[in-house]
């Protein structure tokens, strides 16, 4: 699919998006969060996990993620992330490291795979990914939650004004 096909296919479904301007825009912060965060193996499930008890909207967390988190955009989140968490926590994960990591999310590989490659990583390595991802991740989910919020609340009055209408 080409690139600006897909952002118009991902524009479409959140125009469909039903509920509540937060719960959707909360959605969606969500879903870039837990997309921007190296938990790949893990998306799903952890989108699920908070969105429920938030009630965010989980399609809009579905799709957010999905959108943010794809094989073009691996790379630089988990680029940026180690960094990041490098600089925080210095003299834990090489760069090689990471490449063995990316090169696993590549590749077909299954559950026990990723959790078997985790543990080879060791828990201070994890925890530079980790550390860094969420704190690459927190800019992009607060102005996703923003931005998503006006853009719903706009549509939701278009939408009652239309129905008025009629």
């Amino acid at each position: 699919m080409k690139p600006h096909r897909a952002a118009r296919y991902y524009y479409l479904k959140f125009l469909r998006l039903q509920g509540d301007p937060h719960s959707v825009a909360l959605g969606v912060a969500i879903g870039l969060f837990i997309g921007i965060t190296p938990t790949i193996p893990m998306h799903s499930a952890l989108i699920i996990i908070i969105s429920w008890p938030l009630r965010g909207n989980i399609l809009a967390a579905f799709i957010a993620a999905t959108a943010i988190s794809n094989p073009l955009t691996w790379l630089p989140q988990y680029y940026f992330s180690w960094r990041l968490g490098t600089w925080l926590l210095p003299g834990h994960l090489s760069w090689n490291r990471i490449q063995a990591l990316l090169s696993l999310f590549a590749s077909d590989a299954g559950f026990e795979q990723s959790l078997a490659l985790f543990k080879q990583l060791g828990l201070e390595a994890v925890a530079v990914m980790l550390l860094g991802g969420v704190l690459l991740a927190i800019p992009f989910a607060c102005a996703g939650y923003f931005l998503s919020f006006k853009f719903f609340s706009t549509l939701r009055k278009k939408r009652l004004e239309k129905h008025i209408l009629r």
